[in-house]
């Protein structure tokens, strides 16, 4: 590491380069900062759902309508985006309040061999794009999660999308990025932020109460739930 970056690091963090450490000063200033990171998220759910509520409503009911009329859900990321992906596929088809079903949805990222293979052979920005064509029908919906809203891998999925008639939902962080401006999504939820981190956590709320949301909506239809 150059002196100009040790001095970058030390002018960052001086209570951990102190050659003298006082134990007491240094507890403190780690306390206080995970004070103000939690008050950050807070803060961001907070502003989010305070101006995105009827939006966050208006995408709970196009999944619910996917799903009433024998859909299923595919939902993408990248990093940890992809985590978030597979988290809300999780929700849906293993639902862990009693009395609510099971729901068909489909993690993209989770055929290792799939996205290996085409990644290789004609590039990356087509892995979700090969998988819709297999799997996806007309009425189906598609979700991605992205913290800048322009991953050429989802932006190339979207094109497909629309293309396919499906239902596209995107959540997204800073301005939305392409997500926002392309049109190609139906329903974009942006997290006014430049945060990764307060981005992901807004997202993970978010889908835990669209989760909700949706089997709410779905409680007089459950019974058509599947059928084709």
């Amino acid at each position: 590491m150059s002196d100009n970056n040790k001095q970058h690091l030390t002018d960052l963090y001086p209570f951990l380069h102190n050659k003298e450490k006082d134990p007491a000063q240094d507890e403190a200033g780690l306390l206080e900062s995970i004070k103000q990171k939690s008050n950050e998220s807070i803060d961001a759910k907070r502003e989010f759902f305070d101006n995105n509520a009827k939006a966050l409503l208006d995408a709970a009911r196009a999944i619910a309508t996917v799903y009433q009329n024998g859909g299923r859900m595919y939902a993408v990321g990248n990093g940890g985006s992809s985590c978030d992906a597979a988290h809300f596929c999780v929700e849906f088809q293993h639902p862990v309040t009693a009395g609510r079903p099971a729901l068909p949805a489909m993690n993209l990222l989770a055929d290792t061999a799939m996205n290996s293979a085409v990644a290789n052979d004609v590039g990356f920005k087509h892995i979700f794009v090969r998988q819709l064509d297999a799997h996806a029908r007309e009425g189906d919906g598609f979700i991605g999660f992205s913290t800048s809203g322009c991953s050429e891998n989802l932006m190339t999925a979207y094109q497909k999308a629309k293309e396919m008639k499906l239902v596209t939902l995107g959540m997204a962080g800073a301005d939305g990025g392409d997500m926002k401006s392309s049109g190609l999504v139906d329903h974009c939820l942006v997290v006014n932020t430049d945060s990764i981190h307060r981005t992901q956590e807004v997202h993970v709320a978010c889908y835990h109460i669209i989760w909700d949301l949706v089997h709410t909506l779905l409680a007089d239809s459950r019974g058509k739930i599947g059928e084709k």
